[in-house]
């Protein structure tokens, strides 16, 4: 069953190296562990064993997607997108109205599903994952009704 739970420290090893196989620059351990302690971050990992996860860090008004990845065998399946309006809730929660990350410029996938969601394209950060530049996207007014109703 995919459910969609809150990350913990035993779940650092699968996510650990589910970063590790999909990133030419992954976050060590210790970051997710970091991450996962902050009183501003959110975290959530999905199925068991984990096949995604992701994370929102709000910093008082804006909310940033820090990572969303979903193991390639589970891609297609819908968890990307039950894992995006996870983390908009729970930044929203946290009192965010807007909403921003980096996704890469050669995902077209993930570009049209942050789109689908009402996100859109603002600016580039040439090479940001080294291999490939990222493409800056933004929603604002997150905390809207007709925004988290479209959500759905």
């Amino acid at each position: 069953m995919n459910t969609i739970r809150d990350m913990t420290p035993e779940d650092l090893p699968a996510v650990v190296a589910m970063e590790s196989a999909n990133q030419p620059t992954p976050w060590s351990e210790n970051v997710f562990r970091e991450e996962i302690a902050a009183d501003n971050r959110t975290y959530f990992v999905v199925g068991e064993p984990v096949v995604a996860f992701g994370g929102v860090m709000v910093i008082g008004e804006e909310a940033h997607v820090t990572n969303l990845l979903v193991a390639p065998a589970s891609r297609r399946q819908g968890l990307g997108r039950a894992l995006l309006v996870a983390l908009v809730e729970a930044a929203v929660r946290l009192g965010a109205k807007h909403l921003t990350l980096e996704v890469r410029a050669g995902n077209t996938g993930a570009r049209a599903l942050y789109a689908s969601v009402g996100m859109a394209p603002v600016g580039m950060r040439r090479d940001y994952y080294g291999d490939d530049d990222a493409i800056i996207m933004w929603a604002h007014d997150i905390d809207a009704e007709s925004f988290l109703w479209s959500l759905t």
